[in-house]
């Protein structure tokens, strides 16, 4: 039986993934240092065989990859914020690792690396939508760092033939994100603030949009990932997105709705490293994985605010 590493196991994405595996009988181990993961998130995981590690260590990275056939490589620091504060701990945590990972992995003889790219590496061209033919314009040490780790596994696809295929993410939200931290995702402190009726902050006007994209999503297109034929995407870039985007504005008034918050929000000057619109082209990722979304914003929003309100 295929044995499938997740690392980043006790983070939001990872966790997830491994939570879909495991529905599925699948052999998974994860990996996870604890930097920004929860131990609360492998609750529901103990089929997993969890190593407490840091992919900075070659030595944890070997352990990790042992007897692997496919990773999912979904630890970071995940931070536009983070990153601009501190560049070199996104850089150690995002580009060491993920070339101490490939390192390991080849070595072991993993079969394919599945990498959690970014949108950010798109930057801030008023282009949209973004497509993958685009040329790369990142504006924050994060963009940065998970840019070189495509680059990473390109190069591990062509000159060393193991297969890797990169998904670049766009706003991913959805149950098990932590909602207590600056640097969360807005999505997932707008929830935890609103249904607290406290008043969340957005940076800018609230015009800018995303690409907000449920977690279900997100696994769909790893699942896909993991199983397309070599031939088709190896040494693939593709985004993983919905094909739509709204204004933080129309999605606080969506939350107004499901929260029964009664305030207004407080507007802050624009944070450094933030893009103005983000928008993908998801037309690759269906000719190449049959890609589709299967949640759209609305729902995905309503079972996140469900989530966050038993206290989960």
């Amino acid at each position: 039986m295929t044995t499938y590493l997740v690392t980043g196991a006790a983070g939001f994405i990872g966790r997830s993934i491994a939570a879909a595996l495991l529905a599925r009988g699948e052999n998974v181990r994860g990996i996870d240092s604890f930097i920004t993961g929860k131990r609360t998130n492998l609750v529901g995981l103990e089929a997993m065989d969890f190593i407490e590690g840091d992919l900075t260590d070659p030595a944890a990275c070997a352990r990790a990859c042992e007897g692997v056939e496919i990773v999912f490589h979904e630890a970071a620091l995940a931070s536009v914020p983070r990153s601009v504060a501190d560049p070199v701990s996104t850089n150690q945590n995002c580009v060491t690792a993920t070339l101490n990972l490939l390192m390991a992995a080849r070595a072991a003889g993993v079969r394919r690396v599945v990498y959690a790219g970014s949108s950010s590496a798109y930057g801030d061209t008023p282009t949209l939508p973004k497509h993958e033919g685009m040329l790369p314009n990142p504006i924050s040490p994060y963009a940065v760092a998970k840019l070189a780790g495509e680059h990473y596994m390109r190069a591990f696809a062509r000159v060393y033939g193991l297969e890797t295929v990169v998904l670049r993410y766009f706003n991913v939200f959805g149950p098990h994100q932590d909602p207590t931290s600056h640097y969360s995702g807005v999505l997932a402190i707008f929830c935890r603030r609103m249904l607290a009726g406290e008043q969340p902050t957005i940076y800018g006007d609230g015009e800018q949009s995303r690409d907000f994209t449920y977690i279900d999503n997100v696994v769909h297109a790893n699942l896909l990932a993991a199983a397309a034929p070599a031939e088709k995407v190896s040494g693939q870039m593709m985004n993983a997105a919905t094909g739509s985007r709204i204004t933080l504005n129309d999605t606080f008034r969506i939350l107004r709705d499901l929260t029964g918050y009664k305030g207004e929000p407080m507007y802050a000057p624009p944070r450094a490293g933030d893009i103005r619109d983000s928008l993908a082209d998801i037309r690759l990722a269906g000719e190449l994985l049959g890609y589709s979304p299967i949640v759209d914003f609305r729902e995905g929003l309503r079972r996140t605010v469900e989530w966050y309100r038993q206290g989960e």
